[in-house]
C-alpha cells in the first residue's frame, strides 16, 4: 500500500482524474490476456511525455515499481503489476501526429490502436503490415514492447522491422530519442532495436516513428484442405522452396478444424485434417498467375480440396475461419496454455511430428495453428484445471515442446514475449553468459530495478 503522500504527488503530476485507487479500477488493472491477477497499488494515466518522466522521477526516488501497460492483452504476463506498485497505462496518449506521405513515415503516440492506425494510414494509400490477432484492441506502444508478429510477418516481417525510431522515457525519468524518420542512421548502439521487443523493462515508450509502405494493389486468398498436417507442413516448405514468399501463410490442423466446425458453418469434407490459408498480393495481373503455380506446386502433397477467394467478401469469409480458431478452443477443454515456437520453415513437419508425440505421451489435448509461413507455430495445450493432475501435465507438455523446438534449431517465443510465464524456462535457450549480459544492460539501465521488475528473468 502506497503513503497517501505518494498518492497525492501523482495526483499533482497527472491531474486527480487521471488517478486512481478505486478498488474496481485496480482490478481492471490487475490482469491480462493469461487471466492471472496480481493488484496495483494504484493506476496512473499520464496525458504527455512530461507526465510519464515526472512519474518515473517519483518512482525512482522513492523505489517504486512501476508496470508501463499498454491494452493488457499480452499472454504472458508482461504487464501485470506482480509487485503492486504503479500500473501506468498509456492508452490516453492515443493521438496519430502525422502521416507523411512523402516520405512514407507516421509518428504516433502508444496508446494508438494497431487495427485504428492501419485504417488511418490506408485512407491514404499506404500500409503498416504487421497484424497482430489482438490488433482490433492492442495499442502500437505494446506492440513494439512485445515485438509483435502476425499472419503477415512471412513476407513484411514484425513490428521491429518498421520501427524507425522512438521517444522513451528512462527508468529514471530522462526523455531521450532514438533513431528518426530517415531509412538508414548508424550513429551509435542501435537503442531503436534493443528496445523493440524489451517488454516495458529498460523504458517507457513515448512516441513512435513507423515506416509505411504504398498499399498492395491487390491481394489473392486460398483456403486448401489437404489430407494430412503432414502435406500441409510440406507444402509451406514447397512454396518457400520455390522462391514464393507470400503475404501470409497460416495454418490449422485437424483437432482446430473439428472445433471451428462446431463453431462456425464451415463445411469441410471428412477427409480434410489440415488447412492452410495462403494470401498472396502485389500487382492484380500478377495474382492469378502466382496462385496458379502456388496450386500446381502443392496438389501432389495430398489436396483435398482448393478454395480461391474471387471478391474481397469471399476472402473476408474464408480469414474469419482462421479468427474463429481461439473462441472455438473451449470446446476441447476450458484451459488453454497458449505457447508460440518458432522453428526453422523446414522444420515445421518435424515439429508437429514432435508435438503429436508429447500430446500422446502426457495424453493431453493439443491443438496446432498459426503462422507456418514463418516457422510460427501456436500450440495449444488444453485442460480442465479442476482435474487432479492435469496441470502437472500440462506443464510437463510444456517444457518439452519448449525442448522440441530448441533441438530444431528454434525458439521458446516467436512474438508473445517472456514476460512471467516463460521466465522459469530462460535458461534452456538462453546461456548463463548471455543472461549476465541481458542483465548487465538492464542494471545499467534501471539501476534501482523499478520499471516492470521481474519480467524475462525472474530475479
Amino acid at each position: 500500500m502506497l503513503e497517501s503522500s505518494i498518492i497525492e504527488k501523482l495526483q499533482q503530476i497527472v491531474g486527480n482524474k487521471n488517478v486512481s485507487i478505486e478498488k474496481s479500477d485496480l482490478i481492471c488493472y490487475s490482469y491480462d490476456a493469461t487471466q492471472q491477477k496480481f493488484l496495483p497499488d494504484v493506476i496512473v494515466h499520464p496525458e504527455t511525455t512530461g507526465h510519464i518522466s515526472e512519474v518515473m522521477k517519483l518512482a525512482n526516488a522513492e523505489r517504486i515499481p512501476v508496470f508501463p501497460r499498454g491494452a493488457g492483452s499480452g499472454f504472458t504476463g508482461g504487464s501485470l503489476p506482480t509487485r503492486g506498485g504503479i500500473v501506468l497505462t498509456t492508452e490516453r496518449m492515443d493521438r496519430i501526429l502525422e502521416i507523411d506521405q512523402e516520405n512514407l513515415v507516421a509518428t504516433v503516440e502508444p496508446g494508438v490502436v494497431t487495427e485504428q492506425f492501419q485504417k488511418a494510414v490506408e485512407k491514404v494509400g499506404l500500409f503498416y503490415p504487421p497484424d497482430p490477432a489482438s490488433l482490433k484492441f492492442s495499442t502500437l506502444g505494446g506492440n513494439v514492447a512485445e515485438c509483435a508478429g502476425g499472419p503477415r510477418c512471412v513476407k513484411y516481417g514484425v513490428t521491429k522491422d518498421y520501427i524507425l525510431g522512438l521517444e522513451v522515457v528512462t527508468p529514471t525519468g530522462d526523455v531521450i530519442t532514438t533513431g528518426g524518420p530517415t531509412m538508414k542512421g548508424v550513429v551509435g548502439y542501435d537503442l531503436t532495436k534493443l528496445l523493440c521487443g524489451s517488454e516495458g523493462t529498460l523504458g517507457i515508450i513515448s512516441k513512435i516513428v513507423i515506416k509505411l509502405l504504398p498499399m498492395p494493389e491487390a491481394k489473392k486468398t486460398m483456403l486448401v484442405l489437404f489430407d494430412s498436417i503432414d502435406g500441409a507442413a510440406r507444402a509451406v516448405s514447397a512454396i518457400i522452396g520455390n522462391k514464393i514468399i507470400p503475404a501470409t501463410l497460416e495454418f490449422m490442423d485437424g483437432r482446430t478444424i473439428d472445433c471451428v466446425r462446431e463453431a462456425t458453418d464451415l463445411q469441410v469434407p471428412e477427409a480434410a485434417r489440415a488447412v492452410l490459408i495462403i494470401e498472396v498480393d502485389g500487382d492484380r495481373e500478377f495474382l492469378d498467375k502466382q496462385a496458379q503455380r502456388i496450386a500446381e506446386i502443392i496438389q501432389p502433397l495430398g489436396v483435398v480440396e482448393t478454395r480461391i477467394a474471387e471478391t474481397p467478401a469471399e476472402s473476408e469469409a474464408l480469414w474469419q475461419i482462421r479468427r474463429s480458431v481461439s473462441a472455438s478452443l473451449r470446446k476441447v477443454n476450458p484451459d488453454k496454455f497458449n505457447e508460440d515456437i518458432c522453428v526453422p520453415r523446414s522444420k515445421v513437419p518435424e515439429m508437429i511430428r514432435k508435438i503429436d508425440a508429447i500430446a500422446d505421451r502426457y495424453q493431453v489435448p493439443i491443438v496446432n495453428f498459426g503462422h507456418a509461413g514463418d516457422g510460427n507455430i501456436h500450440v495449444n495445450i488444453m485442460i480442465d484445471k479442476q482435474v487432479p493432475g492435469e496441470l502437472e501435465k500440462a506443464e510437463s507438455a510444456i517444457e518439452a515442446v519448449f525442448k522440441g523446438a530448441l533441438e530444431l534449431g528454434g525458439t521458446m517465443s516467436g512474438e508473445h514475449g517472456v514476460g512471467i510465464a516463460k521466465a522459469p524456462y530462460i535458461p534452456l535457450e538462453i546461456t548463463p553468459q548471455v543472461a549476465a549480459y541481458m542483465k548487465g544492460i538492464k542494471q545499467a539501465l534501471d539501476p534501482n530495478n523499478i520499471l516492470n521488475p521481474g519480467k524475462i528473468f525472474l530475479d
